[in-house]
């Protein structure tokens, strides 16, 4: 049943989003050409008009790439429980097979290993989508074409980036929708911070608790001893990946303007 559930939930995830979301802000964004170019002209709108508050065709845009990333974060989030399950009844069966030929339990080893690479590409996934559903209007202007060559939308970035680039003296009174990016942006960031603390506090959690379990394990239980270390130490590893992420998303938060800038150079 898990491995059935989760066979539905993976192409759930690719094929889903889309539509629904579509079918949430009127339909027709899910066509990538036609999301560019209304995020495109939308832009042009709202850097011209000078104002915080989002244009009718941008706040459809951003409501379109909310409503994408919450369905995309919480059907990661249903395989990733589904994952979890099906690992621990793996890697129990694997302890507990000392009946069964080599053959099975490397069949049940190698299964137990796919399984949770796999959740863990499903955490990572699923956080990075709620950090997209909760600021949506920084991760929405990733998908600008940041390297338009003429028309209103390459006059328009050209500004922006003139304007980040002396941020925040920017001469005159800087530009209300330009505030509004940067504030934005810098909330995009923070809610990495918040999610990778946490993902590296469980990490580390569970590294104790596996390296707990693999001290109390029996002199003859060298196969739980095993699994319990390699749990441990790749937990380990993984928390220190993450608390770097954490470090270098702090940093974009507290001075968000120079990252802002290399996503306008097209360098996201």
């Amino acid at each position: 049943m898990l491995v059935a559930l989760a066979a539905v939930l993976v192409p759930a995830f690719i094929l889903a989003p889309g539509p629904l979301a579509a079918g949430m802000t009127g339909g027709g964004l899910d066509d990538q050409r036609i999301l560019i170019d209304s995020l495109s002209e939308s832009f042009v709108d709202y850097w011209s008009s000078g104002d915080r508050d989002l244009p009718p065709g941008l706040e459809r845009a951003v409501d379109y790439w909310q409503y994408h990333h919450v369905i995309k974060a919480v059907i990661a989030a249903i395989l990733l429980i589904v994952l979890i399950a099906l690992g621990v009844l793996l890697w129990r069966a694997f302890l507990r097979a000392d009946g069964l030929g080599s053959g099975s339990r490397a069949a049940l080893a190698s299964a137990g290993a796919v399984v949770t690479a796999l959740a863990l590409c499903s955490l990572v996934t699923a956080e990075a989508n709620m950090q997209d559903a909760i600021a949506p209007f920084s991760s929405l202007l990733s998908q600008l074409p940041f390297h338009a060559s003429h028309g209103e939308l390459a006059d328009t970035l050209d500004q922006v980036r003139q304007r980040l680039a002396d941020y925040p003296d920017t001469g005159d009174r800087t530009p209300l929708a330009l505030k509004a990016m940067v504030g934005d942006f810098s909330r995009f960031h923070a809610v990495r911070v918040v999610t990778a603390t946490t993902v590296a506090v469980v990490l580390v959690g569970m590294s104790v608790a596996s390296w707990k379990r693999s001290a109390r394990a029996g002199a003859s239980e060298r196969r739980a001893r095993r699994v319990f270390r390699s749990f441990g130490l790749l937990s380990a590893l993984l928390s220190l990946a993450v608390i770097v992420v954490a470090v270098a998303n702090i940093t974009v938060t507290a001075d968000p303007a120079p990252a802002l800038l290399g996503l306008f150079k097209g360098g996201w």
